[in-house]
């Protein structure tokens, strides 16, 4: 009997995503990432002048927004030779740390948790439990995530004038000077924001979560306290294993970092000798290596570009859009970025991985990556984070320099790398007699959401899909749980067609 073929339209992911697997006796053979949205930010870009893409960019996406801005500051950082004074780093930092902190949570509890419910567990011991959290709109843990993390999103708005899609951020520093009454209401902020975050979602202090070094020190953790287990982290590790979401899900087994976070001068956050709070690196084979940009190349044999030979580096890189031809071959607006000629994983979990977090490292020698895995890790990064925001927003001097002006911006190069929400992020942009002739945009959703590069190697969500289980082909709720914790924002990487065939999930 020939396989059969799942089209399936993907809810609750930023964006449109189509993914399409062949299934054979209940196991996924294959699979195939499709986003079906092309933007073409590239070519609004070419032409405009150097500081546009402060403006264009951050409108890519509303949900990492900050992080696209910090990526075109810091490339046109690198092609006026600027040095951004320490507190600006500070303010940039704490910015785009806002988004993730908030971005985290929002996801866990609205997107990802959501599927607890599904009418697949209805007969699971904790099912009631999950509807009277989790159920949409009505879901105590839901309506808190809501109301509470619109709050630290205020953070942003005060030091940024706005959020989404704020500007402040400009070459040589931030255009908005903060007051200390500014810098006092962030710090009160943050705190509340905290103090609900170690109330709901983890059952402790930060401090505590932070001694779990290993799978075993998790295991005691749980059974410790009631709030413990009671709490949504607590809920997640005991429902997620049940359901076998530590056996899925599995990936390319490859991570990659662009690192993030600038340690600004004279602060007291970071390891001795660091350059940012969060390490560049790529892991792949059980091995961590360092990061070298030059190794990036993105290839177009499934997407629906204008052909080229096997891949080329941002700064060569092609976004000609060529819907016909090839059909069965190209399917998706999405590229196939690869590092050093490997596919890899990106987002909190290889983060963890290439930081040698020592929990995160701990359950993959004893478990491998999954599905459970990655989504924990993206719990828990704002755990990595409020403490470095709290002790950044007591160094900074309200009186403090915030710009330096920068050379002219008349003909250079430059990249902006960073680490979104959603993982490694970069802007590529050459610009002559100050105007742009060329930027390139590789998101964290292309990497690992790409089709297949041009040596038919699946990215990594299609490598993880592959060997799945699916109990109903009429509702494979298994495969919403792998691709959501890769926490899909497809407006970042493509727009738009849609397909009513098949499956709508």
């Amino acid at each position: 009997m020939a396989p059969e073929r799942i089209n399936v339209s993907m809810n609750r992911v930023e964006g449109d995503l189509e993914v399409s697997v062949d299934v054979d006796g209940g196991v996924v053979t294959d699979a195939r990432c499709s986003g079906t949205m092309y933007r073409g930010f590239e070519k609004i870009l070419k032409g405009r002048g150097s500081y546009d893409g402060l403006v264009i960019t951050p409108r890519i996406c509303g949900i990492c927004s900050t992080s696209h801005l910090v990526a075109a500051s810091r490339a046109l950082d690198m092609i006026t030779g600027v040095k951004v004074p320490p507190d600006a780093v500070r303010i940039r930092n704490i910015a785009q740390m806002s988004e993730h902190i908030q971005s985290d949570v929002r996801h866990g509890m609205l997107m990802f948790a959501v599927d607890f419910v599904n009418p697949a567990y209805k007969d699971h011991p904790m099912f009631d439990e999950a509807v009277q959290r989790y159920e949409p709109f009505k879901g105590k843990s839901i309506v808190e995530t809501i109301r509470e993390t619109k709050k630290v999103l205020e953070i942003i708005a005060i030091i940024g004038g706005q959020w989404p899609h704020s500007s402040f951020m400009v070459p040589g520093g931030i255009a908005s000077i903060p007051s200390k009454s500014d810098l006092l209401q962030c710090s009160l902020l943050l705190r509340q924001y905290k103090a609900w975050y170690e109330q709901r979602i983890l059952g402790c202090s930060i401090e505590r979560w932070r001694e779990i070094r290993s799978a075993a020190d998790l295991d005691a953790w749980l059974e410790e306290r009631p709030e413990h287990r009671e709490s949504d982290l607590g809920f997640y590790l005991r429902f997620a294993r049940s359901i076998g979401l530590d056996k899925t899900g599995k990936g390319v087994g490859a991570f990659l970092s662009f690192g993030a976070l600038e340690l600004p001068e004279g602060t007291t956050v970071g390891a001795a000798g660091a350059s940012s709070l969060v390490p560049a690196g790529f892991a792949h084979a059980g091995r961590v290596s360092g990061f070298d940009q030059a190794k990036i190349a993105e290839h177009v044999a499934s997407s629906w570009y204008v052909d080229y030979e096997g891949g080329k580096h941002p700064f060569e890189g092609e976004t000609n859009p060529y819907a016909t031809g090839k059909e069965n071959e190209k399917y998706s607006w999405a590229k196939a970025p690869r590092y050093d000629n490997h596919p890899a994983e990106t987002g909190p979990l290889a983060e963890m991985v290439i930081a040698g977090n020592p929990l995160i490292v701990s359950l993959i020698d004893k478990e491998g990556p999954s599905t459970y895995l990655r989504e924990l890790a993206r719990l828990v990064r704002p755990t990595e984070l409020m403490p470095a925001m709290e002790t950044w927003l007591t160094e900074i001097n309200f009186n403090s320099k915030y710009y330096t002006l920068p050379g002219e911006v008349r003909t250079g190069e430059g990249f902006g790398l960073t680490q979104a929400s959603r993982g490694a992020l970069g802007h590529w942009v050459k610009i002559e007699n100050d105007v742009i002739r060329h930027y390139q945009i590789i998101t964290p959703s292309a990497w690992n959401f790409s089709p297949r590069d041009s040596g038919k190697r699946r990215g990594p969500v299609e490598e993880a899909l592959s060997g799945t289980r699916i109990k109903d082909m009429a509702n494979p709720v298994e495969l919403g749980h792998i691709v959501r914790s890769f926490d899909a924002c497809l407006v970042c990487t493509v727009h738009t067609a849609r397909r009513d065939e098949g499956h709508r999930y």
